[in-house]
């Protein structure tokens, strides 16, 4: 029993962290990302307006907004790193993304046009060491030709905001702007790089991107991607090794159900003089058979509701664990640098404990086949040769 115990607890647990990790890690990425991008050749998408118009008549879009984006290098008192400038409008963007939702300091909305202002994730701004209504510069890569030659194009921008998205990569790497300083700063005139939209199902970006691919008109080498083309790799790894644990984790219960076979092989020889008994006294081997599957059916049953009573316990309260064990030994068990967040989620799926459930209890019960059929084939006579 206790072995099964274990090994559900362990396989519930890790498929609830595994779960948790995966919704925790798409929804940071997607409160800054988009749901489909619609971007032009050379990240320039003129007829923009166009294009947003024609996306929005799709049933499945909730919300359009244009961005510019482009590399840049952010400088301050002699500090400088690299970051990717994202040009908005902060009424659209508010639509499709919630940088707005994870402000630290400032508000978003306070990106004006022709102010210059900058909104920058916290761990970007820690780098440069500056807070709110600081000046940074901003170093374009594009040059500009000048009569010493060409020279990349700098301007100043104010620090209005800092948000935390609680992703590493975002907080320690995006800069937002209003979108006409971005288009004026990369000399865009009123083009765009392109247009983010917002899904009412984001599990629905695939259809809809290969439906708005076919049907919307836009001028050519228009390119439309969705969020699990952009991630595609690491999501598709997690779903790898979630299979993979389940896999090994389930011999766990396999090991377990061993100790099935070997304790209740020890059983049926310990008991021969009794089943020889009562074969004498009328039972069939079908009635022994019985008796030994009720045996280790029970064993199955009482290991899998305590191994459910277990494992749904410590997924629900994995997060309080980890952090009393980082306590008591002072490690760090998540670094935000690695593994992108800092908490150990957990979500809890219904049909996955269902299926390990399932997967124990199947185990369990064709344990006890063998034992049991070896019980039902003892001879009367044998065993009480000797009594």
């Amino acid at each position: 029993m206790l072995g099964i115990v274990l090994g559900m607890t362990a396989l519930i647990t890790v498929l609830s962290v595994m779960n948790g990790f995966q919704h925790e890690v798409r929804s940071r990425i997607l409160s800054v990302a988009s749901h489909i991008q619609i971007s032009g050749d050379e990240n320039i998408l003129h007829d923009w307006q166009s294009v947003e118009s024609q996306a929005m008549k799709h049933p499945e879009v909730q919300a359009a907004a244009p961005y510019v984006q482009a590399q840049g290098l952010l400088s301050y008192s002699g500090v400088v790193r690299g970051a990717v400038i994202r040009g908005v409008l902060p009424e659209e963007e508010d639509k499709v993304a919630d940088i707005g939702k994870h402000m630290r300091a400032g508000k978003f909305t306070a990106l004006k046009p022709g102010e210059f202002g900058i909104v920058l994730g916290i761990d970007l701004a820690r780098a440069l060491r500056v807070t709110q209504g600081d000046k940074v510069v901003l170093i374009a890569p594009q040059g500009q030709v000048t009569p010493a030659g060409i020279v990349p194009r700098l301007k100043q921008f104010t620090v209005i905001g800092v948000f935390e998205v609680g992703h590493f990569e975002f907080d320690s790497g995006l800069a937002v702007v209003h979108l006409n300083d971005a288009q004026k700063l990369f000399q865009l005139d009123n083009a765009v790089s392109g247009v983010r939209l917002k899904l009412k199902d984001l599990m629905m970006a695939p259809q809809v991107a290969f439906e708005l691919s076919r049907s919307l008109i836009t001028e050519p080498n228009t390119y439309i991607s969705d969020w699990t083309r952009q991630n595609a790799n690491y999501f598709r790894a997690i779903e790898i090794e979630k299979r993979m644990m389940f896999i090994i984790l389930t011999l766990i219960i396999a090991v377990a159900a061993f100790n099935i076979v070997s304790a209740l092989v020890m059983v049926v020889t310990d008991k021969q003089s009794d089943i020889a008994i009562l074969r004498t006294l009328g039972a069939t081997p079908g009635s022994i058979m019985k008796i030994f599957i009720v045996q280790g059916m029970v064993i199955g049953v009482v290991g899998t509701m305590l191994g459910l009573i277990c494992g749904v316990a410590l997924a629900l309260n994995v997060d309080t664990v980890v952090k009393f064990i980082e306590h008591v030994f002072a490690v760090q068990i998540l670094s935000r640098e690695v593994y992108y967040i800092s908490d150990l989620p957990t979500d809890l799926h219904v049909h996955d404990v269902v299926i390990i459930a399932i997967t124990a209890f199947t185990l369990t019960l064709l344990a006890t086949l063998y034992p049991s059929f070896r019980a039902s084939r003892t001879k009367p006579a044998e065993p009480l040769r000797y009594e």
